[in-house]
């Protein structure tokens, strides 16, 4: 499903009208101060087997032509340890998996810069408020996670600047984690609290009308 997901983002890349002076330091008519968005990682949800509930969605505000504040909420559940490094033999491997799930609810504050056209680096700090469950989906305890997202992307445009899109190379950091049961803590254990992931962001860019 993964890489399913990439070729389809490869896919936007290569078709319509992309403009790769995505981001200028002066405003034209098309500069809007305002984004809502979400992720292409929303088509796991199709993955019948390993589906993540996966929701996603992102308001911004562009401070400067360089500079985006945004605020997200996301919610999934996963069934395995999140340090598994992707693409590895034990990614979604059976018996690599927690006797159970968790589920997460993180309300996210990032930050963005442009450093020359589409270029950007990204932050992100994700509150990660978990409910733990075991096999037969009984609760087992509630837990905190602090997720801290580095990004390195090129955002491209499209429609007259209507729309963009935003792959990038992403490194997820946890350095706070609270609460986890033994169960599923012994298997966090086998792995490292740092994943190596790419970032697929989309959104729509668009003002308020202004009262004349």
């Amino acid at each position: 499903m993964q890489k399913r997901i990439l070729l389809i983002a490869l896919a936007l890349v290569l078709t319509g009208s992309v403009h790769v002076n995505a981001q200028d330091t002066i405003k034209d008519s098309t500069y809007k101060k305002w984004y809502v968005g979400s992720s292409l990682f929303m088509l796991g949800n199709f993955d019948k087997t390993n589906n993540p509930e996966y929701v996603q969605l992102n308001l911004g505000y562009r401070i400067t032509p360089r500079d985006v504040v945004s605020v997200e909420f996301k919610r999934s559940i996963y069934s395995w340890p999140i340090g598994i490094p992707f693409g590895s033999s034990s990614f979604d491997a059976k018996g690599e998996n927690y006797p159970g799930h968790a589920r997460i609810l993180a309300p996210t504050l990032g930050y963005q810069h442009f450093w020359w056209k589409g270029v950007y680096t990204s932050v992100y700090a994700l509150n990660a408020f978990e409910k733990y469950k075991d096999i037969n989906n009984k609760k087992i305890g509630n837990g905190y996670t602090l997720y801290l997202n580095f990004h390195l992307g090129y955002q491209f445009k499209f429609f007259k600047n209507r729309f963009f899109f935003e792959p990038a190379i992403g490194c997820s950091y946890w350095p706070v984690r609270t609460n986890v049961p033994e169960s599923f803590k012994a298997l966090d254990k086998k792995w490292p609290n740092y994943f190596i992931q790419p970032g697929l962001h989309f959104g729509y860019n668009f003002d308020f009308k202004k009262n004349k």
